[in-house]
């Protein structure tokens, strides 16, 4: 498995910290009202999370992150938005946010050649583990597009049972991801698994949404 400097593993642990604080605010104020709380902090330190771990991504080298990414990075930027909350910040800053993305994709096609060997060869990530490890990804990220089609319907932003669910699931399987390919930045940073639980018995407990 290949290995990476300390400052990119740093990287990797500021973005999985700040992806663990929004939780841990989200599962504090849900205590507090003893139901699933969604407070606007939960997805401004989502999207500032997603923008750090792509670069983590980018650095270590590993598809699987970036693909992760790229699905609820949007969908981060929906709930921002439907809350109200880029009317505060300047119009500039919401541009970058937009197109971030964009600009790792455009190194990705700049470098192909070298995308392909670092990224893809069954050197360095054998073809099990990357397809693991995505749907792992997949099931953790694919719980941001069900809160979208959720909240679309109503309009309004939600942390539906659904949500945890997957959370739950896809942690179970990143933290196995992380340990197979020795990266403790991700085994490490799904600690939020233990709050995704929290707040699926919280949901649970309300008898509302499944």
């Amino acid at each position: 498995m290949m290995d990476s400097p300390f400052w990119v593993y740093l990287i990797g642990f500021v973005g999985m910290g700040v992806y663990g604080l929004r939780i841990i605010i989200q599962w504090y104020q849900s205590e507090k009202a003893h139901r699933v709380e969604n407070p606007p902090s939960y997805w401004v330190l989502s999207s500032l999370g997603a923008m750090i771990i792509y670069i983590y991504g980018w650095l270590r080298k590993d598809a699987t992150i970036l693909f992760g990414e790229s699905i609820g990075y949007y969908i981060y930027m929906w709930n921002i938005s439907i809350m109200g909350l880029y009317k505060k910040v300047p119009r500039v800053f919401v541009v970058f946010q937009a197109v971030f993305p964009l600009i790792i994709l455009t190194l990705i096609i700049k470098d192909m050649p070298t995308f392909r060997e670092n990224f893809l060869s069954e050197a360095q990530m054998p073809l099990w583990l990357l397809i693991y490890g995505c749907a792992g990804q997949f099931i953790y990220e694919i719980r941001s597009v069900y809160q979208l089609v959720y909240s679309y319907r109503r309009q309004k932003s939600f942390l539906p049972t659904g949500h945890w669910v997957l959370a739950v699931v896809g942690s179970l399987m990143i933290i196995s991801y992380g340990i197979i390919r020795h990266d403790w930045v991700l085994a490490i940073g799904q600690f939020s698994i233990v709050f995704s639980a929290r707040n699926l018995i919280l949901s649970l407990s309300q008898g509302k949404e499944t």
